[in-house]
């Protein structure tokens, strides 16, 4: 049985391999979006891997502005005095101090600092913790400074532990280069993997096998694997092009990050059969296959990161199998997730793979 799959495989795998529709969108078009997409959503370009925050210092702000600007870098910002407005809105994160800063403070005045974030990301209410600490450590300070004494300490301490790492959702090629790979497996497998048993079907192909010795697990193997080989291959090369044109790195455990992928990539191959299985005609399947993709490719996090979107959208994308590649890629690879965090994800995939394979053995139509 194992001689007739893996012949199956190999002579299915070249066909496929063969059509330059199939060479195009496995190999080509992903790369194409990985420029596309990443380039446009992302952010920064500096080496600095600090948060960019533009600060406007009026020329009479005093050197209560300097201090300011001291305790934000201390609180791991990238601080850019700017020198033009222009320059100053170019930046998302924007802190404007006020004319007459330290002379107003120091006379006890009230002096509003003014932070202005545009969008609405995941690390949005962090800014605001960061900001604040900044501002009123700055005040805690003002009776030394007065004084013209150093900052006593404090009589007051945190005991400050750890709580993991902070959680920033991937952009640019961090999310375009999984979010794609997986969305364009997907995307090919269900058209060109689908569409392929509907032709043989209707040409006969599946009849005279289902006449040969070979037995109907085989076959059905043999197609499965197949499309895992496309897959598969496509992956791969997905995870070069990305690491060696777009500099991604996979992160420490790549034994983990491949084994998600091959799971996902059974997973992908076991419902392509199911698709071509139920389909009827070639315009059937690849229409279904299309709208089946991209609905599980926007909804399991692959277009945008799935941190960024309602906690109910979250729990959601769990449910497809976009959603579940996606989540155990951003672990290990954007967020430094052990390979015990991604068990369960590895877990689902397979069983979900296991019972597809099962339903389509019992399932499958030769005519």
């Amino acid at each position: 049985m194992l001689r007739d799959a893996f012949y199956i495989a190999r002579m299915d795998a070249r066909h496929l391999l063969s059509r330059r529709e199939t060479i195009v969108w496995t190999f080509v078009m992903p790369v194409v979006f990985f420029y596309f997409i990443g380039t446009i959503t992302g952010r920064n370009t500096s080496t600095d891997s600090r948060d960019p925050l533009a600060v406007s210092v009026p020329a009479d702000a005093g050197f209560l502005a300097d201090r300011l600007i001291q305790r934000l870098t201390a609180g791991d910002y990238r601080v850019i005095r700017t020198g033009s407005s222009e320059e100053f809105l170019q930046y998302g994160r924007r802190l404007e101090i006020p004319a007459g800063f330290t002379d107003a403070v120091l006379a006890g005045h009230p002096m509003k600092v003014r932070f202005t974030r545009a969008g609405q990301e995941l690390d949005t209410t962090f800014d605001q913790v960061r900001i604040a600490r900044a501002v009123y450590t700055l005040l805690a300070d003002l009776p030394a400074i007065r004084s013209g004494a150093s900052p006593a300490p404090r009589a007051l301490t945190l005991d400050v532990r750890s709580a993991g790492r902070r959680v920033k959702a991937p952009t640019g090629f961090e999310q375009s280069v999984p979010g794609i790979m997986v969305m364009f497996t997907l995307l090919v497998l269900f058209t060109s993997g689908s569409v392929s048993l509907t032709i043989e079907r209707r040409s006969g192909i599946l009849r005279r096998l289902a006449s040969s010795p070979m037995s109907r697990g085989a076959v059905v193997l043999g197609k499965w694997g197949a499309r895992m080989i496309i897959g598969c291959l496509q992956m791969a090369f997905a995870v070069l092009a990305g690491r060696i044109l777009f500099h991604v790195s996979w992160g420490p455990n790549l034994g983990a990050v491949a084994a998600i992928l091959l799971a996902y990539g059974a997973l992908a191959a076991a419902l392509a059969m199911l698709l071509g299985n139920a389909g009827r005609t070639e315009g059937q399947v690849i229409g279904l296959g299309v709208i089946l993709s991209n609905v599980m490719a926007g909804l399991g996090g692959c277009w945008w990161p799935i941190e960024i979107t309602p906690l109910w959208a979250q729990k959601m994308a769990l449910f497809l199998p976009t959603g579940l590649t996606m989540n155990a890629l951003h672990k290990l690879v954007n967020f430094g997730a052990s390979p015990a965090a991604v068990a369960p994800h590895l877990a689902a995939l397979a069983a979900a793979a296991a019972l597809a394979l099962y339903v389509l053995s019992r399932t499958f139509r030769f005519q």
